[in-house]
């Protein structure tokens, strides 16, 4: 039998009651993301001056220098790939042109690490092409092209990349004005004219978005620049952990390698809002160009090209490599399964729930202080996974040697570590840095419940937890799921955090990954890489579905 709820006036303490609980919860998740940024910023009040003189006298400045090279390379990389892309497949029509609108995202499933190490088993030393150049011309054994450099990491990243300028681009693309385009070519713009003084500067904000998505990713990886031997911050603090033992002065160089964030998110907040169009997706683009003849078959090769070395290749020779290793499947493997997929299910799960605090006190609890709450909520993605490590433990260390000293004090004896090196700090560190990425579709699943609903249960008697499990579950469920399923993916991928944070036996396939890479062990490593990259597609299928029917 269907409960009715009785009518009744609504209380207003009681609705000021449960709105209190909501405001500070959600400041109690900002709390949760501030610490290890925080912890990280207090990090320079203790200095070891013989650390530093070292860091300085032989790394540093090469540090600064390849994380400078490794922005710019990217940054123009995905801009150059990622708009010209999307202006082709939005604005023109060419042979192939309704496949490799969607199928250019694929590389959106691929993590850089893995592009980087099929990349270096295929076009290395010891790789197939280099050996069939040197028998075709008869060159010396000896002679190679390296591509262990610079040029190789920013290539691998561009490639991995691009699909977030792409993405952006394109829906920016589609949502202009066809009226605006067209007064362009009545004055006598001509193609290339108005793409440059019409379509591009209305575009802006779009690209700058996707930029900045992209050059914090570049920012935060680990293992692509590892595979290549390209030291960046993220390296250095794996070093100063691992190698020195020092988690202070790993602390100090995470704290630089923010200043690299801030400045591209400073760039971006500054670009995009001084950028204001208005966009009117029902008068969209219809018309597209016709490239027919050479034109047709360049853009179609051009964007192939892409396809190809972004997605088609690597998957093949994981394939090709994985086959041949299909009979090594054995107890250890699924054990890597069944740690990824647990940690996975359990940081989404928490997520989702967090998520949900945030989205729904910025919906009806609008004061100042919940909406700086979950502005500061949602800042984790920003912080790469090394950082966020190295903040997460430092906090969490201190947090044990309180705890232990008083219950010596109490009981005593020392009862030992509680969470630093265990799997809660791998999940703290899982929901402060995916919180944002739950947020975005719960949030958006919101819009579409109205107030009046919310008020009109509650004129019939209906308590909060009742309206939540009957009115809102059900809505957003499909935002919900939305959500769990993006934080699980990218929890699995997730390398940095993994590495540096895990308990003894609690390997993953992104760990399993880094170690057979760093031993040069390509064929190993494609079994969980192929995993990996399965998993992987399941959102970007989703990002498909939306893009395709929003379009």
């Amino acid at each position: 039998m269907t409960k009715r709820f009785a009518l009744k006036k609504i209380d207003k303490n009681e609705a000021n009651q449960d709105g209190l609980g909501w405001r500070w919860s959600s400041r109690f998740l900002a709390i949760i993301v501030l610490i290890p940024l925080v912890v990280i910023i207090g990090s320079w009040a203790i200095i070891d001056p013989e650390i530093w003189s070292h860091l300085s006298s032989t790394i540093l400045n090469d540090l600064i220098l390849n994380t400078t090279i490794l922005i710019f390379g990217v940054g123009l990389g995905t801009t150059v790939l990622g708009v010209s892309l999307a202006w082709l497949t939005s604005l023109c029509d060419f042979p192939g042109r309704k496949i490799l609108d969607w199928a250019l995202m694929l590389p959106f499933a691929l993590p850089a690490y893995v592009l980087a190490f099929v990349f270096l088993g295929i076009f290395d030393f010891s790789g197939p092409i280099q050996q069939i150049i040197r028998d075709w011309y008869s060159l010396p054994e000896g002679w190679s092209i390296e591509i262990r450099n610079a040029f190789g990491v920013v290539l691998v990243m561009t490639l991995v990349l691009y699909p977030y300028v792409y993405m952006l681009s394109r829906a920016s693309f589609l949502g202009q004005g066809q009226s605006s385009y067209e007064a362009a070519r009545s004055l006598g713009r001509g193609p290339w004219s108005a793409f440059f003084h019409v379509s591009l500067p209305m575009a802006r904000p779009g690209i700058i978005a996707g930029l900045s998505l992209a050059l914090m990713e570049a920012l935060a990886d680990f293992g692509a620049v590892a595979v290549f031997n390209f030291d960046t911050f993220t390296t250095a603090i794996y070093k100063a952990w691992f190698g020195l033992f020092d988690l202070h002065s790993a602390a100090q160089l995470a704290s630089i390698l923010l200043t690299f964030v801030l400045v591209v998110l400073v760039i971006e907040r500054r670009f995009r809002y001084r950028a204001s169009y208005a966009d009117d997706i029902r008068n969209g683009v219809k018309q597209r160009f016709k490239l027919r003849g050479a034109k047709g078959f360049i853009a179609s090769f051009y964007a192939w090209t892409i396809l190809f070395f972004a997605f088609m290749l690597p998957v093949g020779q994981l394939a090709v490599w994985g086959w041949d290793r299909l009979e090594f499947i054995d107890q250890r493997y699924w054990d890597l399964v069944g740690h990824t997929f647990t940690l996975g299910l359990i940081a989404a799960l928490l997520t989702i729930c967090g998520a949900f605090i945030l989205a729904f006190s910025n919906r009806y609890y609008r004061d100042s202080f919940t909406r700086f709450g979950v502005r500061v909520g949602t800042l984790g993605y920003a912080l790469p996974g090394s950082v966020l490590a190295v903040g997460v433990m430092l906090s969490l260390t201190w947090i044990d040697n309180r705890f232990a000293d008083g219950l010596e004090w109490i009981l005593g004896y020392d009862p030992g570590l509680f969470f630093s090196g265990t799997v809660f700090a791998l999940i703290m560190a899982y929901f402060v840095r995916f919180l944002a990425v739950a947020f975005g579709p719960i949030d958006s699943s919101l819009e579409r419940i109205r107030p009046t609903l919310r008020e009109a249960a509650r004129s019939m008697g209906a308590q909060q937890r009742e309206i939540i499990q009957r009115i809102y579950i059900p809505i957003l469920r499909p935002g919900l799921l939305t959500a769990g399923l993006l934080v699980l993916v990218d929890v699995m991928k997730e390398m940095p955090a993994t590495l540096l944070l895990r308990p003894f036996g609690w390997d993953t396939l992104a760990v399993k990954i880094f170690e057979l890479t760093s031993e040069g062990q390509w064929e190993r490593a494609s079994l969980p890489a192929l995993a990996l990259v399965a998993v992987g597609l399941l959102p970007v299928i989703l990002l498909v579905r939306k893009s395709v029917g929003k379009y």
